[in-house]
């Protein structure tokens, strides 16, 4: 399944820029950065809770705030871009390491 993950986190602090740069390295694991703060993530259940745990120890809830939008298996059709079309198929560009 497809979730967009959206994040703002506080960083006028040490800490909070600390906590964004580990928001956006525990995302890339999962997905594609498609704007500054937004992740394309292609997931299954499993993964998403995972994800969800991981991103809970890392941000202050007092502080930051993090959207995740479940776009769900037929995203293709539900995704509409505008602008530079030259964005990744996460089904199709996938690089392996």
């Amino acid at each position: 399944m497809m979730v967009l993950v959206t994040y703002d986190v506080e960083t006028v602090s040490k800490d909070g820029q600390r906590r964004l740069r580990q928001v956006a390295k525990c995302l890339v694991n999962y997905g594609q950065r498609v704007q500054n703060s937004v992740f394309e993530c292609v997931v299954t259940p499993a993964q998403l809770a995972e994800m969800k745990i991981k991103l809970s120890q890392i941000i202050d809830e007092e502080k930051d705030s993090l959207r995740i939008y479940h776009i769900g298996k037929n995203w293709q059709i539900r995704v509409e871009n505008m602008g530079r079309q030259d964005t990744y198929d996460p089904e199709r560009d996938t690089l392996m390491f």
